[in-house]
């Protein structure tokens, strides 16, 4: 998801997946691929640079590269080791 600035100032977030072409005719159009358009402030060159930010973020969290953008997991969250069920304990690497 990408956040993107209509041309009144308020803020939007937006499924980059979705986006089929980004026009500039002087404003930036943005079409998605079921025909909606947004009318953006950002430039085209702005909305690239943000759709390749945010895919280079999921890319990197899926391989488990650091990336500047990733905040740390929570410290104050304890793993889970063992779940109880009807007053047995099944470890959480077993097979129940």
């Amino acid at each position: 998801m990408i956040t993107l600035t209509r041309l009144s100032g308020s803020e939007f977030v937006l499924n980059s997946d979705l986006i089929e072409r980004v026009e500039e005719t002087p404003d930036t159009v943005v079409t998605l691929v079921d025909g909606k358009k947004y009318v953006v402030a950002e430039t085209p060159a702005e909305i690239v640079r943000a759709v390749r930010e945010h895919r280079g973020w999921i890319i990197a969290l899926s391989t488990g590269l650091p990336s500047p953008d990733v905040e740390p997991e929570p410290t104050h969250l304890a793993p889970v080791s063992a779940l109880r069920f009807d007053g047995q304990r099944f470890d959480q690497h077993r097979e129940v």
